[in-house]
């Protein structure tokens, strides 16, 4: 399974802060851990803002910076003040944990939020 096909088998999952587990709930980042198949921390604010502490972290997951779209690429996004937001590109619409709605969601069309970066798996061509 891809990434996505992973991410698309959680649409629905509940949202719960730092959640890691389809049986527990899931929150952005334990939606991108699930879609890349990767450990993720706990403990951490993305309402903190801090872009480092997260490209650090997506980088220790294998995953490399592109500046193209694809299907499948992991983005950031600036979701408000000092709140930075992960999600799953999956062209026409974006999967993510949505805190208000209280599940992953995929939602259709653009983004409502500022994209800051973008990611996929490490390949030879990367």
């Amino acid at each position: 399974m891809n990434p996505l096909e992973r991410a698309r088998g959680a649409i629905g999952v509940k949202f719960r802060l730092h959640g890691r587990t389809v049986a527990d709930g899931l929150d952005c980042v334990g939606l991108a851990g699930l879609a890349y198949g990767v450990e993720v921390p706990r403990g951490y604010s993305l309402r903190s803002g801090d872009i480092g502490v997260v490209v650090a972290g997506v980088a220790a997951a294998g995953l490399a910076p592109v500046a193209d779209r694809r299907a499948g690429d992991l983005v950031l996004f600036r979701a408000g003040p000092g709140q930075l937001h992960l999600g799953i590109d999956v062209g026409e619409s974006v999967i993510h944990a949505d805190a208000s709605l209280r599940r992953v969601v995929e939602r259709p069309g653009a983004a409502p939020w500022p994209e800051l970066m973008r990611w996929r798996p490490k390949t030879k061509e990367a």
